[in-house]
């Protein structure tokens, strides 16, 4: 196990003492009384709980059977939830088979920011993985369950269901996701599509032609996103089973893999093994090595803080940072490489990818997973034996172009990397950038929102070399929107031939592909942040290779310049019913949450 990896853990471990034990005797008192609470319920309350059984069932709950506590994202907005639709039912079924009962404990809203990007219903996103923390909290709270099955997929989901099941950490908890659509058109075709509408070379009809054909049936989106990283990293801290993550959602090993969670569950309980005790710190480092070694989702640096948090562990963007510096980057997967998540798995897909890190000395093997106590049998790829599932034989890697040995990377270090300097600080994906892209040096165009770049794209006035400043798209501010919308045109900017790179306190999902982009920046405008100080002109150098961005104004000049704060834009779209939201919300490098 590479040493520096094991220091950063001790560090995390250290760091949380205080946390992590205040959240041990929460989850054990919790253990405690749960294991009365049924008996102990009053019968009203009881009969009220499983009324809408069968008597049989009735019965068996009343005796003490095991409950499967079942929390449901599904809706017919995402195309990554629809297939979870009849999810519960084989859960129920499966449960049956093994004297259990399965209840549907609660939905949870489950939004879609491919429908959202550049509209204002993006500004609830961030918001609404909070959101989902409390509505898992809220259906877990009936308190007569033994176990839960969280089905989750896409951005917000999956970290929001990890939080609030954090809180019920007493018991067993396993994720089941719906794997990706069939393979559309490519995701370079796409992009291609998009850059030629941006520059007004296709028309509205060509574009939405183009779209339906990347986006066409249900399943999850086929690029490397926020999505499909969740899945990685719920796989490789074992709260999914081995190779779940890309099956696809017709397959029939989908079927078995249902049923398989729901006995892996069941067993978890039966060894007295709590959700909140599997997770430990080697689990968390796990999951930030497989977002860093993968490429993954920037979302994800904002999530695993708060996620970490949930369990007792304070983990930061410096142990990120750190963990970057040290681990390769392994997989070449669309917005990085052209090839999609379906093409990741069919060239040896997490099980491979697992693999090869472990190979490597860069996972921590000896931790709990649903299905044992030791990563090594994620490295074994998912068969059908008997029409059960079985992990027997390594899986390969079988296309280098894909997913690469730890001792050939496409890159030595992993995709991310925080940035610091006077602005404050931020984070870069450097996954997606051409190794010629290191250091950019030019002035600011400052811009309020996403719309003023993209009118100003429209006007022609973006024709030159710049960075790019949105401001006033922080947590506070706004909710923290991505600005993915932004991607086209300023890659078109590139294509012309033009030196473009973009500082912004938003987000941007790591989509920004070859665009350097700084984002994420803390402190944000709202929160009296340098960057609210930019004026256009203004020069600033980005330094990669050293990880530092400088405006380079002389500080008493900055000191004396009015501070921009965005203005109040918090009516409409519900976004009035955040506003406790806005007010309360921690910090980027806290995890942006308001818990």
């Amino acid at each position: 196990m590479n040493s520096k990896i094991i220091e950063i853990q001790k560090r995390i471990e250290d760091r949380s003492k205080t946390l992590r034990s205040d959240y041990l005797n929460k989850i054990n008192l919790a253990s405690e009384h749960s294991q009365s609470a049924r008996k102990n319920m009053g019968c009203s309350n009881i009969a009220h709980a499983f009324a809408s059984c069968d008597k049989a069932q009735q019965g068996d709950a009343a005796d003490g059977a095991d409950v499967i506590g079942i929390i449901s994202a599904y809706n017919d907005m995402l195309s990554a939830h629809a297939p979870l639709k009849d999810y519960p039912d084989v859960i129920k079924e499966s449960s049956l088979k093994r004297n259990a009962i399965a209840r549907v404990a609660g939905g949870v809203p489950a939004m879609c920011d491919g429908i959202t990007q550049g509209e204002p219903g993006m500004e609830l996103s961030l918001f609404s993985r909070d959101v989902i923390a409390l509505s898992t909290a809220v259906g877990l709270s009936h308190n007569v369950f033994d176990a839960a099955i969280c089905l989750g997929v896409c951005d917000k989901i999956v970290p929001g269901m990890v939080i609030g099941s954090l809180s019920f950490g007493h018991l067993p908890l396993a994720f089941i996701p719906a794997g990706p659509m069939p393979t559309g058109i490519s995701n370079s075709d796409k992009n291609e599509v998009r850059k030629k509408f941006a520059n007004g070379e296709v028309d509205r009809s060509t574009l939405i032609s183009t779209e339906q054909a990347a986006y066409h049936s249900s399943g999850t989106c086929t690029f490397y996103g926020t999505a499909n990283t969740n899945q990685l990293i719920m796989e490789v801290m074992g709260l999914q089973l081995p190779s779940s993550s890309f099956v696809s959602p017709e397959s029939a090993e989908r079927q078995l893999i249902i049923d398989r969670t729901v006995q892996a569950v069941l067993d978890l309980k039966n060894s007295g093994m709590k959700t909140g005790e599997m997770l430990t710190s080697k689990s968390w480092v796990n999951g930030m090595i497989g977002l860093i070694a993968s490429g993954g989702s920037t979302n994800l640096t904002i999530h695993l803080i708060a996620m970490a948090e949930a369990g007792g562990y304070r983990i930061t963007l410096e142990d990120m940072n750190e963990l970057s510096s040290i681990v390769p980057t392994i997989t070449d997967v669309y917005p990085n490489g052209k090839a999609d998540v379906n093409e990741f798995h069919e060239a040896g897909g997490v099980a491979a990818f697992i693999g090869s890190l472990l190979d490597g000395g860069y996972l921590f093997s000896d931790v709990e997973t649903l299905i044992g106590n030791d990563l090594n049998i994620y490295r074994n790829k998912i068969e059908i034996v008997n029409n059960e599932l079985v992990w027997e034989t390594p899986s390969k890697i079988l296309d280098q172009t894909i997913i690469r040995d730890t001792n050939n990377p496409f890159n030595k270090t992993g995709g991310l990397k925080l940035m610091e300097g006077n602005i404050g600080r931020g984070i870069i994906k450097t996954s997606s950038l051409k190794s010629s892209v290191s250091c950019i040096e030019g002035h600011a165009l400052v811009f309020n929102s996403q719309e003023d770049v993209l009118e100003a794209f429209g006007l022609g006035e973006l024709n030159k070399d710049c960075i790019i400043i949105v401001r006033g798209q922080g947590p506070s501010a706004n909710g923290m929107p991505e600005l993915h919308k932004l991607t086209s045109p300023l890659n078109v900017l590139q294509s012309k031939g033009h030196t473009v790179a973009i500082l912004t306190d938003g987000r941007m999902s790591g989509a920004s592909g070859s665009i350097p982009a700084v984002i994420h920046i803390s402190p944000e405008a709202n929160a009296d942040g340098v960057i609210g100080r930019i004026m256009n002109n203004d020069k600033i150098k980005i330094d990669i290779n050293n990880g530092t961005f400088e405006l380079q104004v002389d500080q008493k000049v900055l000191e004396e310049r009015d501070l921009y704060k965005a203005p109040s834009n918090s009516e409409g779209i519900g976004r009035e019913l955040f506003k406790s939201f806005r007010n309360s919300v921690q910090s980027v490098e806290s995890g942006a949450s308001v818990f």
